[in-house]
């Protein structure tokens, strides 16, 4: 009886040594949660020698003002919206709003590439050129090197007021203009620092203009199709 007790003692005895050992740990399991770009519908033109901002960026937001009436000439200069760049520029644009997003700040771009006819228009409209460049002389637009832009909070979807809107042609769109407020310099600071990061500069009459500061492209006269998803 009493060997029984002693032999049922010891394997009671083995058993919680056992089981206090540690276990071995289950291996953690690592998620990487990747950011998808929703992909535009559709199939998207294309026009030789540039990139079709829409389909390189889909999260820029697009209001291609010359595509309507509402711009400082108050007519419909392309047929059709599109944002076409050189494709280098192109795709420092999509380091910039990489960048912005980042933070919570979206893009929005109101002009790209311009035809050389579509500066004609303006220039018919407009023959001066402290507003317009002459078609002759051609600008850093008509090239596809240059991006008339804003930005935006994301959250809020409100664009970030920059002191004058877009095409506004006085002292208060210059960048060296005294009279800003903190908020509003603090908001082209944020525009400017992306930008000249990438390697795109400025101009002094117009806070909302940008050209890559590359190798110059040509003149085009290009024009791009208008289809369902330009």
């Amino acid at each position: 009886m009493k060997t029984r007790i002693l032999i049922s003692l010891a394997i009671l005895f083995v058993g919680l040594v056992f089981s206090c050992e540690p276990s071995e740990p289950k291996p953690k399991m690592i998620i990487q949660l990747v950011k998808v770009q929703p992909a535009p519908k559709g199939k998207l033109p294309r026009l030789k020698g540039f990139t079709n901002v829409r389909a390189l960026s889909p999260t820029i937001k697009q209001d291609i003002r010359y595509a309507t009436k509402n711009n400082f000439v108050g007519e419909v200069i392309y047929d059709c919206p599109s944002c076409y760049l050189r494709p280098q520029v192109a795709l420092a644009l999509d380091s910039v709003n990489t960048q912005l997003r980042a933070k919570g700040i979206g893009i929005k771009v109101f002009d790209c590439y311009r035809p050389l006819p579509a500066q004609q228009k303006l220039w018919d409209k407009v023959p001066n050129a402290s507003y317009v460049t002459p078609p002759s002389r051609g600008s850093m637009h008509n090239r596809g090197m240059a991006i008339d832009l804003t930005i935006y909070d994301i959250k809020k979807m409100r664009e970030l007021w920059m002191g004058s809107g877009y095409d506004f042609f006085g002292p208060k769109a210059h960048t060296d203009y005294p009279l800003l407020t903190t908020k509003v310099r603090q908001n082209r600071d944020i525009l400017y620092n992306a930008m000249t990061a990438h390697g795109f500069k400025g101009i002094r009459t117009e806070w909302w203009h940008y050209y890559y500061a590359g190798s110059l492209d040509s003149l085009s006269s290009v024009e791009w199709k208008c289809l369902k998803n330009n």
